[in-house]
């Protein structure tokens, strides 16, 4: 910790640089979340959930359970696997591992987006290394089978002496895949339909809004991290800013002063900045501010994404995703800018990029590696969320539904206090 304090001087943290983005019915939304925070900043209040919740440790650290998670939650429900942006023109590509399935996304040349297996149906060798690009065909390193970036098999080295089959029936195992509100959403189950409309629901406005499909790409990192539900829990409450983060958020953030709504599986929490609160001090009138240089908003979309900073400038994207493991999380930190990404403006995104990696794994998921061990220690015993957390209230108690919405004869279920 004390060489991630090093980096992370308090001279140098990145800017929160406003934007235009919020416009008619959007920005009266957000000036009304203003007004809401402001209440709380006078007052010295935050949202709260009706009562306290409790969550059994072993729901951390079940392994059975863990595995019926995985097989309901991140294989049978749409996950936000890309932005349409980090697909930016025809014959693009990204490849991404999700919970130990390799997938490939692509535009074909026709701008049609499609979601693979990213596993060659010869002798099943991944094609495609995790990240981003741009190719005509997709071609496997191990005997140079290609497909098309629709996934039908194109081409065969050595053809003539491989021997006949059918072609048709070894393409790219398809997978289901729709483009929304800019976002390419994926259900890793082959064959099962998607309904965006009614998974996002009353979320399609609040995600809309951002217009996601204007942002550019700056910057992806892969980031190691205990149980997903550990770390998710760290970016649905501010309780924490004043404690964690001395030196870092609680610099632009108060601590423990919110504003919470939920939208089905999705929700929506808001931070008071520091901003807020000078211009309040000022005498300002709170609904002539703009909401993107005084609110913190974290939109987040079930199972695992979390926007940060999502209506000013340059904003952060984190895909929290399971490993393999029940102790184990990969998180895809990625940053994004609304402007063109330019000599002039890379070394302050590369600050921006560094600081919010370096905060995020440094004191959060470090600290949650250590939540992690505890949970494995104290058996029989629970977590406890106060009124003063409801987004992570709403979480455990959207996991709790889904599981037992999906829950199949003989698998485990979330344990309950």
């Amino acid at each position: 910790m004390a060489d991630v304090a090093e980096k992370l001087d308090p001279e140098v943290l990145p800017e929160y640089i406003p934007s235009a983005v919020l416009d008619g019915e959007a920005r009266e939304e957000a000036v009304r979340m203003m007004l809401r925070l402001a209440e709380h900043v006078r007052n010295k209040t935050t949202d709260q959930a009706d009562a306290n919740w409790q969550e059994p440790v072993e729901n951390y650290a079940d392994e059975e359970l863990f595995r019926v998670e995985v097989e309901t939650l991140f294989k049978r429900i749409p996950l936000p696997l890309a932005l349409s942006c980090e697909l930016p023109e025809k014959n693009s590509y990204k490849a991404i591992e999700v919970v130990g399935v390799p997938v490939v996304l692509t535009r074909d040349a026709k701008g049609e987006v499609h979601a693979m297996l990213n596993v060659c149906r010869h002798r099943g060798a991944l094609i495609c290394g995790e990240g981003t690009g741009t190719s005509r065909a997709l071609t496997c390193p191990y005997h140079a089978w290609s497909y098309g970036m629709d996934g039908e098999l194109r081409g065969i080295y050595g053809e003539s002496t491989f021997g006949d089959f059918d072609k048709s029936e070894r393409n790219l195992i398809q997978l289901p895949v729709v483009e929304a509100a800019g976002l390419i959403f994926v259900c890793l189950t082959p064959g099962l339909e998607i309904d965006i409309e009614s998974w996002l629901g009353d979320f399609t406005p609040v995600l809309e809004a951002l217009k996601l499909d204007e942002l550019h790409l700056f910057s992806s990192r892969m980031m190691p991290g205990p149980n997903w539900k550990v770390v998710i829990e760290g970016y649905l409450e501010g309780y924490h800013f004043a404690s964690l983060h001395p030196n870092t958020v609680f610099k632009t953030n108060l601590s423990n002063t919110a504003i919470f709504d939920g939208f089905g599986a999705h929700e929506r929490v808001a931070f008071a900045l520091r901003n807020l609160e000078g211009h309040m001090n000022g005498g300002a009138e709170v609904e002539t501010l703009d909401p993107s240089a005084n609110v913190g908003a974290i939109i987040w979309l079930f199972p695992g994404m979390a926007f940060a900073g999502a209506w000013r400038e340059r904003m952060t994207c984190s895909l929290v995703l399971p490993t393999t493991s029940v102790g184990a999380s990969m998180t895809e930190q990625r940053v994004f800018t609304r402007q063109p990404v330019t000599d002039e403006n890379r070394e302050d995104l590369e600050v921006f990029r560094d600081f919010f990696y370096d905060v995020t794994y440094g004191e959060d998921y470090i600290t949650g590696y250590g939540v992690q061990k505890g949970v494995a220690n104290v058996g029989g015993t629970t977590q406890i969320y106060g009124r003063n957390e409801p987004g992570v209230q709403y979480l455990h108690q959207t996991i709790n539904r889904l599981m037992a919405e999906n829950h199949r004869d003989g698998d485990p279920e979330p344990r309950r206090a």
